[in-house]
């Protein structure tokens, strides 16, 4: 697949790689090397790359900071020796967060599920026709599992991961929450930052919180208004 990228790191040796990596296992197009937030800043208001790789531990401004500052469509790839700063990280348009030293097996991971998420969209980079069908293949490693959609309970969002939980099973996707609900129809409802859930599952609705089989989810301020209007429609 054909992408541009922007990679934003003040590690010559770590831009190095990247572009190494890059040029031998993709056919992207590496547009530009900035070594500071103001030279990224700079950059990006002349051309758009497609998605940036972005490193957090920066002189002037971090990699979290300069990520505040871009607009809202920039996607990025956060590349840094820390893990700690994983589940901010998410809070921006992050596909992906790849931990110093990169190396060439997590690189073509990353490379699948960049690719992988360019290739959910449209032209215009919204997310491909919503899932209306009464199946759907979800990827798990190396497998495509064909899930009934009436089956799922709910999604469970852990980082980088969403869990599919059914009565039968549980499958780990390596996507974002987000993406998944932008795909996703009724009866499928956001109730949470970490839960979608299919409301034909619930058994009861009680102090806040949904019951799903054995599972207690938590309904938070955010998504209750829309959860409960969703609710009243289907109240005698």
């Amino acid at each position: 697949m054909s992408l541009s990228c922007l990679i934003i790191d003040d590690e010559p040796n770590a831009v190095k790689l990247l572009e190494i990596l890059i040029g031998q296992n993709t056919k992207w197009t590496v547009l530009g090397k900035c070594y500071n937030a103001p030279e990224a800043l700079a950059f990006l208001k002349e051309q758009k790359p497609d998605f940036i790789f972005l490193d957090i531990n920066m002189p002037q401004l971090s990699g979290m900071e300069l990520a505040s500052l871009l607009p809202g469509d920039i996607k990025i790839v956060f590349t840094t020796a820390y893990s700690e700063y994983a589940a901010e990280s998410y809070t921006f348009e992050t596909i992906d967060y790849l931990l110093k030293p990169i190396t060439l097996k997590r690189f073509l991971a990353a490379m699948q599920k960049i690719e992988g998420y360019f290739a959910s969209r449209d032209s215009n980079g919204k997310p491909a026709v919503p899932i209306t069908d009464e199946y759907f293949f979800v990827k798990s490693g190396k497998v495509l599992r064909n899930i009934l959609l009436a089956d799922i309970q709910y999604f469970e969002g852990e980082k980088e991961y969403v869990r599919l939980v059914t009565p039968a099973e549980q499958i780990l996707i390596y996507r974002r929450l987000k993406d998944i609900e932008e795909q996703l129809q009724a009866p499928f409802v956001r109730v949470h930052n970490s839960y979608i859930v299919n409301t034909k599952q619930i058994n009861k609705i009680q102090d806040n919180h949904i019951y799903v089989a054995n599972k207690q989810i938590p309904i938070s301020e955010k998504f209750k208004d829309n959860f409960m209007q969703v609710i009243q429609q289907r109240i005698f």
